[in-house]
């Protein structure tokens, strides 16, 4: 019977290491060089980043997300779940470990879709560091509902042309390089008629109009999640990434894998908030006793531990059953069901414990601010938290049927036909066996 609730000691002695050397090593980063993690190294920060990256290679836990084909070295998506966890905590850390999103979910679908001149020119420099993408699918009128995307790409000789709007593209003050998707042939389904393509940063008619911030006070220079206007934009026939028509088989590749990455992530936000939590109500006294003492207090230790157990181990479970099924749609139930539940188990747990600490918790001297505006950007990226509800509900009720009349199978007169029919099939198989 295979069922076990333990990692392999081999790796647990990674996951040990990784711990110490985030908490150690890479998150001082977090407070000596906030909101440049996205940006290209300074020769000051190179001194310092390059080595740590050096390190994390040594440990075999660089870009642990890939295969071993592209430099990685195929742990899966379970055991990628308990590093993030560690990651997590870091805003420097993905970026020291080359896991960084969107960077991530954009190698996976190069590496799936590339041809071997594309993965040379894009995919390796990703994989190396040296360099950031942005993914730019999203539109100003549209959301992520891909049947009002309204971007086109027609062809022209042996070019694409691209004309349109992309909004909320991550990345995109930064990047090297953009994943455009757009629509190459209005006339069918746009499951069937959009295509992506691969356009460097330098590409004429490739326009920043604005660079946007989450969260809104985020610093100007450090605001990356960009409107764009393609306009004219000129790219060469190859520089589509897949087939034609294959735009939104591509972006399902790449989405799938990135909500997941995303609640792995969002598994260290929870536990930091639980322990920040335990640790104010142990210090702090009010009424004549420790918070820890008052009932309010424990019911909410006690809300966050169980919110937060539920979610990791259905985000383990997730990530097990995409390692052994190897196919995201075949578990697109569970990976919505977490991309739903991510926001909800941040916001509560990071609420509560803001909450404990009372002016503090809500001033600047706490971290509570950016964990918690990071729940309502989950509850947007990556498709809405209602749209991966419908999906939930909709992979569920596949596995059921209406009941054959007016009245439910479970009423206790249904039940006691059932009952005597059953029994009397027993009874007279038994007695006709005697």
């Amino acid at each position: 019977m295979a069922w076990d609730f333990e990692t392999e000691p081999e790796f647990q002695k990674k996951l040990d290491w990784a711990a110490e050397f985030v908490r150690d090593v890479v998150q001082p980063l977090d407070m000596l060089y906030p909101n440049l993690e996205y940006t290209p190294l300074s020769d000051e920060l190179r001194k310092i980043v390059d080595p740590m990256k050096d390190k994390v290679r040594e440990q075999d836990l660089w870009a642990a997300h890939l295969g071993p084909e592209l430099g990685g070295k195929g742990y899966g998506q379970l055991k990628l779940a308990l590093l993030n966890e560690i990651l997590g905590v870091s805003r420097w850390a993905p970026i020291v470990f080359g896991t960084q999103a969107p960077d991530t979910g954009n190698a996976e679908i190069i590496a799936h879709y590339g041809t071997p001149e594309q993965k040379e020119k894009y995919l390796q420099p990703l994989l190396n560091g040296e360099c950031f993408s942005c993914y730019s699918m999203t539109e100003p009128q549209a959301g992520s509902d891909p049947k009002e995307f309204k971007t086109r790409a027609v062809k022209d000789g042996d070019e694409w042309v691209i004309n349109g709007w992309k909004f909320y593209s991550s990345n995109a003050r930064t990047a090297e390089f953009f994943i455009v998707m757009a629509v190459t042939n209005p006339d069918v389904s746009v499951y069937k008629g959009t295509s992506m393509f691969l356009v460097p940063k330098d590409t004429p008619g490739l326009n920043i109009v604005k660079n946007f911030g989450s969260p809104p006070d985020e610093p100007e220079d450090a605001r990356s999640h960009g409107l764009i206007h393609y306009e004219e934009c000129r790219v060469p026939a190859d520089a589509m990434l897949g087939g034609e028509g294959q735009g939104f088989a591509v972006a399902q590749t790449r989405l799938g894998g990135g909500r997941v990455h995303h609640a792995m992530r969002s598994v260290a936000v929870a536990r930091t908030a639980l322990d920040l939590m335990c640790e104010r109500v142990l210090s702090r006294t009010t009424q004549g006793g420790l918070l820890a003492e008052k009932q309010f207090m424990q019911g909410d230790i006690a809300d966050s531990y169980a919110e937060l157990m539920q979610f990791r181990l259905l985000v383990l479970y997730t990530a097990w059953e995409i390692d052994k099924v190897q196919d995201y749609s075949k578990t697109r139930k569970n990976i919505a069901a977490i991309k739903a539940l991510t926001p909800k188990v941040v916001h509560d747990a990071v609420w509560r414990s803001m909450h404990a600490h009372g002016a503090l918790g809500v001033s600047d001297e706490m971290p509570f601010g950016h964990m918690w505006f990071s729940a309502p950007i989950l509850a947007a990226v990556d498709g809405p938290t209602e749209v991966h509800k419908i999906t939930v509900a909709r992979e569920v009720l596949k596995g059921y049927a209406p009941s054959d009349d007016i009245w439910p199978t479970q009423t206790t007169s249904k039940k006691m036909e059932r009952a005597r029919a059953q029994i009397a099939e027993w009874i007279e198989h038994e007695v006709g066996n005697s």
